[in-house]
């Protein structure tokens, strides 16, 4: 009966002053990056955009991001969605709709026949809106890793 009380106490003494436990977590998996103001990661099906602003309602430069599920391929479609916007004539702004947020894609055309194109990104819920830098084709082959 004596040694019963005594695995009874210590089993509810470890299980009642047990203050670290181990979490499983999913691995995080960068992709790609353009300088230090662009980068996208993945954590399971999941791909999250972070982007310095150039503009936004807080006028101080900072970082945000954009995040979505990859449900049917929905990373190589955008990667499709944006080069293509690249060789459209006349070049169009596109919208598109993540659960989250409105992500513009605006594409302006330079003097040195240089494309380039920013992400205008509104929040759905804050009615927040925020633009990165431009992108170059070469910056977005980059940053989906294609080049």
């Amino acid at each position: 009966m004596k040694k019963i009380i005594a695995i009874a106490i210590m089993f509810i003494s470890s299980v009642g002053f047990s203050q670290i436990k181990v979490v499983e977590t999913v691995p995080v998996e960068k992709l790609g990056r353009v300088n230090n103001n662009f980068y996208v990661q993945k954590i399971g099906d999941e791909f999250t955009f972070f982007y310095t602003t150039v503009q936004s309602e807080d006028e101080e430069p900072s970082l945000k991001a954009f995040t979505f599920k990859n449900i049917d391929n929905a990373y190589q479609s955008l990667y499709g969605i944006i080069s293509n916007g690249f060789n459209a004539n006349p070049l169009n702004d596109v919208k598109l709709e993540l659960p989250n947020n409105f992500v513009w894609l605006h594409y302006i055309p330079n003097s040195d026949k240089k494309t380039t194109v920013q992400f205008m990104v509104s929040n759905k819920a804050a009615n927040s809106t925020n633009v990165s830098e431009p992108l170059s084709r070469e910056q977005v082959e980059k940053l989906f890793q294609k080049s």
